[in-house]
């Protein structure tokens, strides 16, 4: 039995392809670009494009199952249309290619910010309104997921046996690139941050959303949406756990969100400068604003899924990142 990840090398994929080693499954890894995370996984590692719908057909042939996670995660925008392209466009290729294929289960990996984050409402659940098609007061990230989301439904209602799975923000060891919550910790480790953002988010263990997935594919039902979310804490709550754990000094400053803003030209033009990402831009701070509950009920009752203590995630981020 033959389990197919697309996106294998980033954080959620490496995670993933543990889990279904350790419970014997063969992995087909497709990777786009660079496969250096997966050396030394025993997986079989293959080329391949959501954007290319046919390198998807050959990936997927004899597959039982695909877990798709390629996506583009951005807090700048889609000034090229990457992030639509990637997110819509390929989640329907290869919600499409794994119909073709007649696989056994399809899980997608969608994202909390599917679904309508701003409207405040006291709890999100799986009932709860997505971002709407064309919107132009959400971020594009948060479009885009919502968007491939349909994509993905059009072919579940053609007959494809798939699932979907929202999780939170993902934070873990085996953060390769690092992430963006792990640049988070490196610069609370490294003393780089100038200071803290007032605001919070729900944070998930990567290993956590990994465990998830297998359980989803194995007896999720047809066309459910699941959240994985772990537990909302601010910024300063973790900049916190971080010193409690690994002793690291956090920034005193901690800033409201308001104020963020007033520097954001000045972040964007040093990024600019440094040709890397801005620290923070308007769709972080918006992001930071979360106001609901997130419900994992559902999946908690239905895949057994568990969340850790925030403190073990921590804990063992620090402990990866201290691996060499």
């Amino acid at each position: 039995m033959t389990a197919v990840i697309t996106g294998a090398s980033g954080h959620l994929g490496v995670s993933l392809i543990r889990a279904l080693v350790e419970r014997g499954t063969a992995v087909r890894a497709v990777v786009h670009r660079n496969a250096a995370p997966l050396e030394g996984l025993g997986v079989e590692v293959v080329r391949g494009d959501v954007l290319d719908p046919a390198s998807l057909r050959e990936a997927f042939d004899g597959a039982a199952a695909v877990y798709h996670l390629a996506a583009v995660i951005s807090i700048t925008g889609d000034p090229d249309g990457t992030v639509a392209r990637v997110n819509v466009e390929g989640a329907a290729n290869a919600a499409a290619a794994a119909r073709d294929a007649r696989v056994g289960r399809f899980v997608h990996c969608s994202s909390i910010h599917a679904f309508d984050l701003a409207a405040g409402a006291p709890v999100v659940d799986e009932s709860s309104p997505r971002v709407p098609h064309g919107s132009r007061r959400h971020p594009a990230y948060d479009r885009s997921k919502a968007d491939g989301e349909r994509r993905v439904r059009e072919e579940i209602a053609a007959g494809l046996d798939g699932v979907i799975v929202h999780p939170t923000s993902i934070i873990g060891p085996d953060d390769h690139e690092p992430s963006r919550m792990g640049r988070f910790f490196l610069g609370l480790r490294d003393r780089t941050l100038p200071a803290l953002v007032r605001g919070a988010f729900d944070f998930v263990d990567v290993r956590d959303v990994a465990a998830a997935m297998v359980a989803a594919a194995a007896r999720g039902r047809r066309g459910r949406s699941y959240i994985l979310g772990g537990r909302t804490r601010t910024v300063a709550e973790m900049a916190a756990l971080a010193r409690q754990i690994a002793g690291v000094r956090p920034p005193r400053l901690v800033l409201p969100r308001g104020v963020a803003r007033l520097g954001l030209p000045f972040i964007a033009a040093a990024a600019k400068v440094r040709k890397v990402e801005p620290l923070y831009t308007a769709e972080s701070l918006d992001a930071l604003a979360l106001r609901s509950r997130i419900d994992h009920g559902l999946a908690a009752r239905e895949l057994g899924f568990t969340a850790r203590p925030l403190e073990d995630t921590v804990r063992d981020i620090y402990r990866w990142f201290e691996r060499d």
